[in-house]
């Protein structure tokens, strides 16, 4: 018996729903191509067909705003049905991607599924409300819910941690994103967090200039984030320690993005989970925290909202 999703997107520079979705099902090239999603196309026409699709899951119902979006939607990614309001989705399907990155949206259209009992993937980030992200808890860490960055499955990265014991004490990490911290800076939170075993203490906005954060470590480890706006895109990291360094340009989307599927996919039909969800109630924190810092102009501490999460700091 073939495990049923629900897939529901789309938001302004977003193709999620078409790059997920493709991994998922497999694709229509002639109607991926004619998608506008031309970095997603020609990034997944060069991958191999064993690449694609996980065994007895599909998704099979797709909605976005617009009926014409989702009928080329279902086109591209081989889905079987449109449906008009994602909330017909509810009888119809085992588990739900939200694949849109309007943060402000993803209770009120997680909700009705989460408390219906339906396993539901949020796409990044989860919230920057923190009463929401409460709200969230119980969801997360009894595996209904997962919203995590992919890049913290990226390629790229696996050799720094396969090796992390050999860089001795980290001394700074340096960091630098594309566009926004509420929509981007969750990307290079879950990539750096992924790789260090430990929670950060505080985050302060310093600088306008390069929308430049400064994250502190209780063992002195410093860590930088850049946000750069418009700019040449970018997922750099690059780590300092007493013996060794590393710089790591992330570009394979599709890696990090199916690494990421393949633990929804466990959770969904094995209820397995190959992931930590409290990492997502950290990183969130951190994010939130980042906002309210540039806003109020000062340092925040997390051990405040650690607790609030009931996490120890």
């Amino acid at each position: 018996m073939v495990t049923k999703l629900g897939l529901i997107g789309l938001t302004e520079g977003n193709g999620h729903p078409y790059s997920w979705g493709a991994i998922i099902n497999g694709y229509n090239k002639d109607a991926l191509a004619k998608a506008n999603w031309d970095i997603i196309y020609n990034y997944v026409r060069k991958r191999d067909i064993s690449e694609f699709g996980f065994d007895n899951i599909k998704i099979s119902h797709v909605w976005t705003q617009d009926n014409i979006v989702s009928e080329n939607l279902a086109s591209a990614i081989n889905a079987e049905h449109v449906v008009q309001n994602y909330m017909d989705m509810v009888d119809e399907v085992d588990a739900v991607i939200i694949a849109r990155d309007d943060y402000e949206n993803h209770l009120e259209m997680a909700k009705p599924f989460l408390e219906a009992g339906i396993k539901v993937l949020v796409d990044k980030p989860l919230t920057l409300d923190l009463s929401e992200l409460i709200y969230f808890k119980n969801y997360l860490l009894n595996g209904q819910l997962m919203s995590v960055a992919g890049l913290r499955f990226a390629k790229e990265l696996d050799d720094v941690k396969a090796d992390i014991d050999s860089f001795g004490k980290l001394q700074t990490i340096h960091s630098s994103v594309i566009m926004d911290w509420e929509k981007y800076g969750i990307h290079i939170i879950d990539g750096v967090l992924g790789i260090i075993n430990e929670k950060p203490k505080y985050i302060k906005y310093v600088s306008d200039g390069a929308g430049l954060y400064v994250v502190g470590f209780e063992s002195g480890l410093t860590w930088t984030i850049n946000t750069l706006g418009n700019s040449v895109k970018t997922f750099n990291i690059e780590i300092w320690s007493e013996c060794k360094r590393a710089t790591v340009e992330i570009q394979d989307n599709f890696s990090m993005f199916r690494r990421m599927l393949y633990r929804f996919v466990k959770l969904v039909e094995e209820n397995k989970v190959i992931y930590n969800p409290e990492n997502t109630l950290i990183s969130i924190a951190l994010l939130i925290a980042g906002k309210i810092s540039r806003e109020n102009d000062k340092k925040i501490i997390l051990d405040e909202l650690y607790s609030q999460l009931g996490i120890e700091g």
